[in-house]
This record gives C-alpha cells, structure tokens and sequence, in this order.
C-alpha cells in the first residue's frame, strides 16, 4: 500500500533589472555618449532532489518562495548584478504538476538531481546597446523581463519510516494525532481504526519522519482474524515499530502484559524478519494512573514482559512524554538513514537506540 504526502507552493522567478539610461560627463568631454548599462538577469529558482529528506512537510509552513529580483543597470558602463537563485530542497521521488492544468512538469529520480523550475527573467537594455552610427545620443532602454510563475503540486509516495502495534482500544490514533498532522476518527470502543492512518511528524525544520497506525491486532492475526492481518505485510517496510501497550485498561481483568505477548506472538508467527525489526515499548494511558503508582507499575510490567530495550512512558491523551519519544525515534531513524546511504556502521552517537526483541517467553 503507498500513502501519498502532497503540498502545494507558489514560486516566482526574480524579474530582471531595468536598463539605464545615462551619458558620459567629463571634463572637456562634452559629448560623451551613452554609457548605460544593462539590468541583470533575475535569480532562478531550482529543484534538488535531497537524499536526507522524506516528507514535503515542511513546505506547508512555508507556501510561498521568491527569488530576488536583478539589480537595475547604472551608469558608466555598470550593467546590474544577477538576483541570487533559490533552490528548493525536496525527497527523491517528488513529483512536481502544474497545479491548474494538472500537467506533470518533472520528476526528481535521482539524488543530486537539480532542476530548474522557474526562470528568472532576463535584464532590460541600456542605452549604451542603442548607440549607432546615426543615433549617438540614444535615450531608448527596455524594462526587465518579468520572472516565471507557477503553482505547483507536489506529490510524493512515501511509505510509513514508523509503524504502531497494538491491541485495539490501546491508543494508537490518540498517539497519530497528538504527535502528527494525522486526525484519525477516535472513539471510545474497540476498532475504531478501520484503514491505515498516516501522518507526517516534524520535529524541525527539515526534519521529519512518517508514522502509520494501523488497525488493532488481536490473537490470531497472523491467521486472518480481526482487521489487522490486512496490515501486516505493510509493517515489514518500516523501519521501527512501536508497540503501544495500554498499562491502564478499563476491565481490570485485562492483563496489559498477556496482551503485550500475544501481539509479540502474532508477529513471530506472521513473519520472523518483522518480529526481528527493531521495536521499542511505549506504555500509554498513564494519566489514568495515580501518580504514586507509577513507577511500580511500569518496573512491573517490564520486568513481567521480559524486556530489555527502550521504555517510554507517555499519555497520548496529554502529550506527556511524547516530545522524548519523537525525538528518539527520528534520532534512529535518520541515523539508519544515513547507514543505508554510507553501507556503513551507524554512527556510535545513535548507538544503543535500537531495541531487543521483546516479550518473548
């Protein structure tokens, strides 16, 4: 399943200068003649396909883009500076349409890749270009040629860099929405998620991964019971789980921890790679818990879970712990990032990030 990230920009190429029209003044000169300048050529504006990026979020905080304009031409012969390029910073694989006609204009492929998106418009003539034989005074410049300007669409197909397990009711789409753009439907009772859920979570500026919720599993998902199956194959393109563990359940007959293996189990089943992937346990729902009970609540289950990777405590519900957690998942996921662009260790201050397989027993 391919989940599309999409967001939509206006960008204008700077306007070229304006010729200058101006005569040479010197002593005992006293005709000169013209020495107008031309105006400079406007800034472009370019496309660069960036290998470290993965969602067009941070271009929906930032709609507009200009390049600076070319400065006018001067006298003495000066013709006006070029207006400074921008380059905008974009995902392999973005694709950029016209957003009124709906023509695709190009497609990023390759890391690296630059493309010029709009062209700054060429400087005005100065009256110097105007001199001839028969008209030694000339008074004649042209104006700048006005920069392009577009609306443009971006789209890109991104796959979730983050997948949420657990069980229905644990408070995934709570977590997808307090960390994420992502306003999944929540209620009260058990599946409420039917389809995936994605959102995209920035952390900062050019910083941002991809976390997909899916439906609640239950014992015998592997098999094809309950909504999750479905999903399971989708997971195995992640590059981290969090295995989301309500530590507060309504029905005190419940036991969070019988509820944590039985999902670990169902993954096992499924496919072992996906058990292997690194997963990292985040218990949520703690604000329901008495603030004295906390700690042994969570040694508790830990200990009975048998897991020795990354803890996080967090209340989905009022964002307790959840800048922690988003900061530790992108922290792993651009350091696997960057393994993956080097064929290299990761580097050692990400080491100790990933998460043992857990729950097993």
């Amino acid at each position: 399943m391919k989940f599309v990230d999409e967001a939509y920009i206006d960008i204008a190429a700077g306007d070229g200068g304006n010729g200058c029209v101006s005569f040479r003044h010197e002593k005992y000169k006293e005709f000169g003649g013209p020495n107008g300048g031309d105006g400079g050529r406007g800034g472009h504006v370019y496309a660069l396909a960036d290998a470290s990026l993965n969602t067009l979020v941070d271009f929906r905080y930032s709609r507009r883009h200009e390049a600076a304009r070319g400065q006018h031409g001067m006298g003495s012969d000066m013709f006006g500076a070029a207006g400074d390029d921008i380059v905008l910073r974009m995902p392999v694989g973005t694709i950029i349409t016209d957003a009124e006609s709906g023509q695709v204009l190009y497609e990023l492929l390759n890391p690296g890749e630059r493309i010029l998106i709009a062209k700054g418009g060429d400087g005005g003539f100065g009256n110097m270009r105007f001199k001839s034989a028969i008209n030694r005074a000339p008074r004649q410049k042209t104006p700048g040629w006005p920069g392009e300007r577009k609306s443009l669409k971006l789209e890109l197909k991104v796959l979730a860099d983050v997948g949420l397990l657990g069980m229905p009711n644990a408070g995934k789409s709570t977590l997808i929405a307090a960390i994420s753009n992502a306003r999944p439907k929540i209620a009260d009772y058990p599946f409420t998620t039917l389809h995936p859920n994605l959102g995209v979570v920035r952390v900062g500026p050019e910083q941002s991964f991809v976390v997909a919720d899916v439906p609640g599993l239950i014992e015998g998902a592997s098999e094809g019971a309950g909504l999750g199956h479905q999903f399971l194959r989708h997971l195995q393109r992640t590059r981290l789980l969090l295995h989301v563990v309500d530590v507060a359940p309504f029905d005190e007959s419940v036991d969070p921890v019988a509820q944590a293996r039985a999902i670990v189990a169902e993954l096992k089943k499924y496919d072992p790679a996906l058990h292997a992937k690194p997963r990292w346990l985040v218990l949520n729902k703690l604000d329901m818990v008495p603030e004295g009970e906390r700690n042994a609540l969570v040694r508790d289950f830990v200990k009975r879970f048998r897991y020795r990777g990354p803890v996080f405590e967090i209340s989905a519900l009022t964002r307790e712990g959840c800048e922690s957690l988003i900061r530790s998942v992108f922290a792993h996921i651009h350091a696997m990032h960057l393994a993956e662009q080097t064929q290299e260790a990761v580097d050692p201050r990400f080491a100790g990030t990933d998460g043992q397989a857990a729950g097993d027993s």
